[in-house]
């Protein structure tokens, strides 16, 4: 799903999931470039907003080529099959930081995915990040101690809302 003369790349960034999968499946694009798409985004806009608080985004590129290749195989992985996406901070995620938002676990890596991440993988989706929460996910604001502040992105003195 290239972007057409006159159409610009925030069109895909609406795309609702259902939208997406469908352009996927009809090879109008890969998951690699789906995913380069949410890489670049991230990488533009997430200084400023802080809502991505950690990625994975060569594991993110290996699954993401793995589901082009299989899909042009003609096999399907599930009704996700290759759609990228991210996690909240409060669900683990093996290999990626599991704080809850909680400076005590900053450090932690869980070394096994939550059973949620285990569906979500096995009905073909790609994770490639984690989103910030408030501590413990437990206000109407995105803040805690180890990662800052989410804003808005339509103003940045503004909070986005909270768990």
């Amino acid at each position: 799903m290239h972007p057409k003369e006159g159409d610009s790349m925030n069109d895909l960034a609406s795309l609702s999931a259902t939208k997406l999968l469908e352009a996927l499946k009809n090879k109008q694009m890969g998951s690699l470039e789906l995913l380069e798409f949410y890489i670049e985004r991230y990488e533009r806009l997430n200084p400023r907003i802080n809502a991505i608080v950690a990625t994975d985004f060569d594991s993110a590129r290996k699954r993401a080529k793995e589901a082009d290749a299989a899909l042009a195989k003609g096999e399907d992985w599930g009704p996700l099959h290759g759609l990228p996406m991210t996690i909240k901070d409060n669900i683990p995620v093996k290999g990626m930081p599991n704080t809850y938002g909680m400076p005590i676990a900053k450090d932690f890596v869980p070394s096994a995915n939550a059973d949620v991440v285990e569906s979500l993988l096995e009905a073909g989706a790609i994770i490639f990040g984690k989103t910030n929460l408030p501590l413990l996910g437990m206000d109407t604001q995105s803040f805690n101690e180890v990662y800052g502040q989410t804003n808005n992105p339509w103003d940045l003195a503004r909070t986005p809302g909270g768990s």
